[in-house]
C-alpha cells in the first residue's frame, strides 16, 4: 500500500494564486498596509479564510522587524489582585493585536530582574511592561530596558519613561481618615512585605494620617499579602481590647484578619472596624462586606498596554501629560466599618 504524504499547510503563495495577486500583496494586505485597495484586501482575506491559511509569526517578524509580542515581567505570586492586573494586560493586548509573554521572578533582587528582562529581550519582544515592586535597580537593568520601549506599573524604573501609577500613600490616608471620622483613635496597621514599594507607601500614609491628628502610632504588623498572614495578625489584634480599628494593606489579608477576630469572639464592625485597599471582586461578598479603597488593577493593566502601544507607534504624537497615567484612589464604604 502506497504511503500517503502528510497534507501540506497552505502557503502565502497559495493565497496569492487563489486571490490573483502577488505574494507581496498578500503580505501587505494581511498586515493592514495602507497602500492596498479595500477590494484587494478583502479578496486576499477571503482567499486566506477559504484555504485555512495562518500567518507564520516568525516569518512575519523577519519581514516587518516586529514580533507583535509584548513582554511582561512580574513577581511569581498567587495573589488575586496580581492576577487581575495580568487579565487587564492580556485583554488589552489581544484587542490591539499583540500576544503576551510573561516572565515571573521569585524574589525582588536586581539580579532576578536582570535575568528576567534578559529572557524577554532574547525572545525579541517589541516592548516590556514591568509590573514588579522593586526598589533597587542596577546598570544592567537600565541597559536592558534601554534596548526596547518599556512602561512601568506603579514602580518607575530608570529607563521606563512612562508610568501607570496609583498613589498608595493617598489611598492609605483615605482609609485611615475614614476610621478617624468614625471616631476611632487607636488604629493599627497590618502591612505588606517590607521590601515592597506599595507596603512602604501605605505605611507612610497611615503614619502621616495618625500624626496629622496627633494620634498614637502603634507598631505595624507585617504580612505577605496572603489571607493566612492576615489571619495570623488577627489572632494578635483580636486579643487587644483597645484595638478598635485596623487598616489592612490588602483585601486578601483583611479576609484572614476578619476570620481570626471572629474566632476570638469579637465582632466586625461592632468591636473592631476593618478597612483595606484593592476592592477586588470578592470584597463585596465578605462577611461583612469590606470597606476598602479601590485600586482598579485590571484598568491599570489596560492603561499600561495602551501606553506601550503608543510608544511602539507614534510616541511623539502623544501630549506630554498623556505619557503617564495616575489613577485616583476611591474609598468604597461598606459594612466592615462603623462609628465608635
Amino acid at each position: 500500500m502506497k504511503e500517503q504524504k502528510p497534507h501540506r499547510a497552505p502557503s502565502m503563495r497559495d493565497v496569492a494564486h487563489l486571490a490573483g495577486v502577488s505574494a507581496q500583496t498578500v503580505s501587505r494586505a494581511l498586515s493592514d498596509h495602507p497602500n492596498v485597495q479595500p477590494e484587494t484586501r478583502q479578496a486576499v482575506k477571503d482567499a486566506a479564510k477559504s484555504l485555512g491559511y495562518r500567518r507564520n509569526a516568525t516569518a512575519r517578524a523577519l519581514v516587518t522587524g516586529k514580533s507583535n509580542m509584548i513582554g511582561v515581567i512580574t513577581l511569581s505570586t498567587s495573589s488575586y489582585s496580581r492576577m487581575t492586573l495580568i487579565v487587564g494586560i492580556e485583554r488589552e493586548a489581544a484587542a490591539r493585536g499583540y500576544s503576551v509573554t510573561f516572565v515571573s521572578i521569585t524574589n525582588l533582587s536586581a539580579r532576578s530582574l536582570e535575568d528576567g528582562l534578559g529572557r524577554l529581550v532574547a525572545q525579541g519582544v517589541d516592548g516590556i511592561i514591568t509590573a514588579i515592586p522593586l526598589q533597587d535597580s542596577s546598570t544592567e537593568v537600565e541597559n536592558l530596558l534601554s534596548e526596547v520601549p518599556s512602561v512601568a506599573i506603579d514602580t518607575p524604573l530608570p529607563a521606563g519613561e512612562q508610568v501607570v501609577g496609583f498613589d498608595q500613600g493617598h489611598a492609605a490616608r483615605l482609609a485611615v481618615e475614614h476610621l478617624i471620622e468614625c471616631g476611632h483613635t487607636n488604629i493599627w496597621h497590618v502591612a505588606g512585605p517590607k521590601d515592597w514599594i506599595e507596603s512602604e507607601a501605605r505605611i507612610d500614609g497611615w503614619r502621616r494620617a495618625l500624626e496629622g491628628h496627633q494620634l498614637p502610632v502603634p507598631p505595624e504588623i507585617y504580612g505577605d499579602w496572603s489571607a493566612e498572614s492576615g489571619y495570623r495578625a488577627g489572632l494578635i489584634l483580636g486579643r487587644m481590647p483597645d484595638a478598635t480599628a485596623v487598616f489592612v494593606a490588602s483585601d486578601e489579608m483583611a479576609f484572614g484578619l476578619i476570620k481570626a477576630v471572629k474566632e476570638l469572639g469579637r465582632s466586625v464592625p461592632e468591636d473592631i472596624s476593618v478597612v483595606s485597599i484593592d476592592d477586588i471582586e470578592l470584597a463585596a461578598y465578605c462577611a461583612p462586606p469590606l470597606t476598602t479603597v479601590r485600586q482598579p488593577l485590571e484598568e491599570m493593566g489596560r492603561h499600561a498596554v495602551r501606553h506601550l502601544d503608543a510608544r511602539l507607534g507614534d510616541e511623539e504624537a502623544l501630549e506630554p501629560q498623556a505619557k503617564s497615567t495616575f489613577i485616583v484612589p476611591e474609598l468604597i464604604v461598606r459594612s466592615s466599618t462603623a462609628a465608635r
